[in-house]
């Protein structure tokens, strides 16, 4: 037997932050925004789930118009709050290219539109973090 895979139709974004990666499928639809299947009401900490919803608030009347399935792997859990945030608003974008709305999130927020590049430096021998050492002593 083989089990057939759909695919979902739609406009396909990514963001990152840290190791955290988000992809979001943005299609026409009633205003439902998932994140792991879940949706985004049912997100606990309140905290994550209010800065996932920041470019949902300011998109206005344009989140009611889409659907936006966001899938997010990797990283921590406000890595990928922030990876999410990010594909949410990079969605927006893609379905609707409006420079109104591009500059309202850049002067809100430039991290919704650009991806963060730093990642954590990698651990050295000789001590327990990446740049911690055993104080020396000269006496």
């Amino acid at each position: 037997m083989v089990k057939m895979v759909t695919k979902k139709k739609g406009t396909t974004v990514k963001a990152k932050k840290k190791t955290a990666t988000a992809r979001a499928v943005v299609r026409k639809g009633t205003g439902v925004i998932r994140v792991n299947k879940r949706n985004v009401e049912t997100i606990t900490p309140e905290y994550a789930r209010e800065v996932i919803m920041e470019p949902i608030e300011l998109a206005g009347p344009l989140a009611v118009e889409v659907d936006i399935d966001v899938h997010v792997q990797g990283g921590g859990k406000m890595g990928q709050t922030v990876a999410a945030r990010s594909a949410i608003a990079k969605a927006f974008l893609e379905y609707r290219k409006d420079e109104k709305l591009k500059r309202i999130f850049l002067n809100y927020d430039r991290m919704l539109l650009v991806d963060d590049p730093r990642q954590v430096e990698p651990k050295k021998q000789l001590g327990p973090k990446a740049r911690k050492k055993k104080q020396s002593s000269k006496r």
